[in-house]
C-alpha cells in the first residue's frame, strides 16, 4: 500500500480494524510522538508486528506534544508520512487526545506495544498506566518490545538543540545531579498546600491594530483597529498559575467600586480558585490596555485605567480586618504587590505578622517606578524580584548581583532571595552564604508580560517545600521560558506540560543521546503480559554495545 493510503482519520481507521478483527486478524497498536524517527523506533515497530497480523501506529497531535518550547520539531503531517513509509506499518492515524486512552477504547487492539523503558507502566504524568488499564478494558494485552533504545528528545537536544553550548553543558551536568522525579518532587508534594494569593486584580486588554501610515496633517501614526482580547492579569494570573499545581487556591484581591468587573474576573479564574473581593471606593478595576501591531506582535503604547491613590482609612481598616481573619487558614501566602494602592503599611504589617510562610514580589512598573520597594516588607520567607527591581532597592548600580541579593536578605531578614536576570538567567541566594546560578532557558520570546508572576508562583511552592536551591532556580527558569512564549496572560502554566518539559530537558541532554540508552544482551526472550490473546514469545535480535 502507498504511504498516503495508510494514513486514515481515526474513525475510518476504527472501521478498517473492525474488518480485520472480523477476519480473525490480530491487531497490534503502537502510540507515541515519534518526533524524530530513528532506528530504535524502527526496531520497536518490527518487534511489535511479530505480535500480531496488523500493525497500526497512532501519533500525538502537535497541540498535545508537551516536550518544551519548539516541540514537536516536525509537524504531525510529516511525522505521519514518515511512519507510513515503513513497510512494517499497516495503518497510521493522528490522535485527537493527549494520550492513547480514548484511542485504545476506539480502536480495540489485541496488543498495545510499548518499549522496554515503560516496563514499569510509569511515566512522569501517568499516561502509560491509564493506557494499560484501557487495553485490559477492551480485552487486549500490553506487550513490551526489547531492543536498543534511543531517545528522540535526546537526539533532538543534541543535534537540533536551540541552546548555546554553555547551556547544553549546564543541562548535561544538572541531569547528572538530578533526575526528573527529584526535580518535580517539590511540586508534587505541594499539591495539598493551603495557598492564599494577595494582590491587585489587573485586566490585561490587548487592542490589535494594523499600521496604515502617517496621518495626513499631523506627524501621527495611523492604525486600523483589528480586534481586542482581555485576559486576567495581576493576581488573577498568579492564582491560575498556582491552581495548576495546588488542589485549592484562594485569592484575596481588590476590584473597583461596585465590583464593576466581577463577572469577568470570576469567569477567568479556574474552578479550583476561590476569590475574596474587597472594593476600592471611587475607583475602577485596573485595566492595562496595550495597543499591539498585529503582524509583528509588537507593542505600540499602553494606556492604564486606574486610580492608584491609597485606600481611605475605612476601606483600609476593613481590608486589614478581613486579611487578619483569613491568614491563619493557609500554609503559604503569596503576595504580588503591583504598587497601585491596595496594600497599605497596615496591611503589610498584618501580612508579615500573620503568614506562616510569606513569599513576596514587589513589581516596578510605569505607574510606580522607584516607589514600590520590597523593603516596605519588614520580613519575608522568600522574595522573588527582577534585577532592575533589586537595583532600585539598593540604590546602587555598582553592586554585583550577589551583593544586591545579600542586601535584600539582610534588610528583610529573608533566608531566600531569587533574582531573575532575563537572558542572564537566575541567581538564588540562600542564607548564610550560598549562591546558585542557573542559565536562562527561553528560546522563544513572544511577550514578557506576566513572566515574573509565573516564576514567583512556581518557585514559591518550591521554597515553601524547602526544595534544593538549584532545583528551585531550575524550575523557575523552565517556567519563565514557557511564560515568555505566551502572549500576556492568555493562558497559565499547567502541570502536565511543565512536567513533560522538565522530563524532556533532562532526558539524555548529553552526547550519550546518540548511543542506545540501555543496550541489552542478545537473544533475550520477552514474555508478553496476560490478556485475551494467549502467551506469545518474541525473539529480539540485538546489536552488542560498542567495545
Amino acid at each position: 500500500m502507498a504511504p498516503d493510503g495508510k494514513i486514515l482519520p481515526l474513525d475510518d481507521l476504527a472501521d478498517v480494524l473492525a474488518g480485520h478483527r472480523d477476519r480473525g486478524r490480530r491487531v497490534v497498536h503502537c502510540h507515541g510522538v515519534f518526533d524524530l524517527l530513528h532506528i530504535g523506533h524502527v526496531r520497536h515497530f518490527e518487534e511489535a508486528k511479530k505480535l500480531g497480523d496488523v500493525l497500526v501506529v497512532t501519533l500525538t497531535p502537535d497541540r498535545f506534544v508537551n516536550k518544551g518550547i519548539g516541540r514537536p520539531a516536525f509537524p504531525e503531517n510529516l511525522r505521519a508520512e514518515f511512519l507510513a513509509s515503513l513497510g512494517c506499518v499497516d495503518h497510521v492515524a493522528v490522535n485527537r487526545w493527549p494520550s492513547a486512552v480514548e484511542t485504545i477504547r476506539l480502536l480495540k487492539p489485541s496488543v498495545f506495544a510499548k518499549g522496554s523503558e515503560f516496563r514499569g507502566l510509569s511515566d512522569t504524568i501517568g499516561h502509560v498506566a491509564r493506557e494499560a488499564e484501557a487495553v485490559r478494558d477492551v480485552g487486549g494485552e500490553v506487550a513490551f518490545t526489547e531492543d536498543i533504545v534511543y531517545s528522540s528528545s535526546g537526539l533532538i537536544n543534541q543535534y537540533l538543540s536551540p541552546y548555546p553550548d554553555a547551556v547544553k553543558d549546564y543541562l548535561s551536568a544538572f541531569a547528572g545531579r538530578y533526575g526528573a522525579d527529584e526535580v518535580l518532587a517539590p511540586l508534587r508534594a505541594a499539591e495539598d498546600l493551603r495557598v492564599l494569593v494577595v494582590g491587585e486584580t489587573i485586566i490585561d486588554e490587548y487592542t490589535y491594530c494594523e499600521a496604515i501610515g502617517k496621518s495626513g496633517k499631523e506627524p501621527v501614526l495611523a492604525s486600523r483597529f483589528l480586534g481586542t482580547d482581555r485576559f486576567g492579569g495581576g493576581v488573577l494570573a498568579c492564582a491560575n498559575h498556582l491552581a495548576g499545581f495546588v488542589n485549592q487556591v484562594d485569592v484575596f484581591t481588590q476590584l473597583g467600586e461596585g465590583g464593576d468587573e466581577e463577572p469577568f474576573v470570576r469567569g477567568v479564574l479556574k474552578a479550583n480558585v476561590t476569590p475574596h473581593f474587597v472594593e476600592k471606593p471611587g475607583s475602577p478595576t485596573i485595566v492595562k490596555q496595550r495597543f499591539v501591531e498585529k503582524y509583528l506582535s509588537q507593542k505600540m503604547f499602553e494606556v492604564y485605567r486606574m486610580n492608584d491613590a491609597p485606600l481611605d482609612a475605612r476601606a483600609d481598616a476593613d481590608l486589614c480586618a478581613r486579611l487578619q481573619k483569613l491568614l491563619p487558614n493557609y500554609d503559604l501566602v503569596v503576595v504580588a504587590d503591583y504598587g497601585h494602592g491596595m496594600l497599605s503599611p497596615a496591611a503589610i504589617d498584618v501580612l508579615c505578622r500573620g503568614s506562616r510562610f510569606l513569599a513576596v514580589n514587589t513589581q516596578s512598573n510605569a505607574g510606580n517606578h522607584g516607589f514600590n520597594m520590597v523593603s516596605k516588607y519588614p520580613r519575608a520567607d522568600y522574595v522573588c524580584l527582577a534585577q532592575r527591581e533589586v537595583a532600585l532597592e539598593t540604590r546602587n548600580q555598582q553592586l554585583t548581583p550577589e551583593e544586591m541579593a545579600e542586601h535584600v536578605s539582610q534588610k528583610l531578614d529573608c533566608p531566600r532571595v531569587m533574582i531573575t536576570r532575563g537572558s542572564l538567567g537566575t541567581l538564588f541566594h540562600t542564607t548564610p552564604d550560598r549562591f546558585t546560578r542557573v542559565p536562562a532557558l527561553a528560546t522563544k520570546i513572544v511577550d514578557r508580560v506576566g513572566a515574573g508572576d509565573a516564576v514567583l508562583c512556581a518557585t514559591s511552592l518550591c521554597a515553601a517545600m524547602d526544595a534544593p536551591p538549584e532545583v528551585t532556580a531550575f524550575l523557575g527558569n523552565v517556567v519563565g521560558a514557557e511564560a515568555v512564549a505566551i502572549l500576556g496572560n492568555q493562558r497559565s502554566i499547567e502541570r502536565v506540560p511543565l512536567f513533560r518539559h522538565v522530563e524532556c530537558l533532562l532526558k539524555m541532554h548529553t552526547k550519550a543521546a546518540a548511543e542506545p540508552l540501555d543496550p541489552l544482551p542478545r537473544k533475550k526472550k520477552v514474555r508478553v503480559g496476560g490478556g485475551s490473546g494467549g502467551d506469545r514469545r518474541v525473539k529480539a535480535v540485538r546489536v552488542p554495545p560498542k567495545g
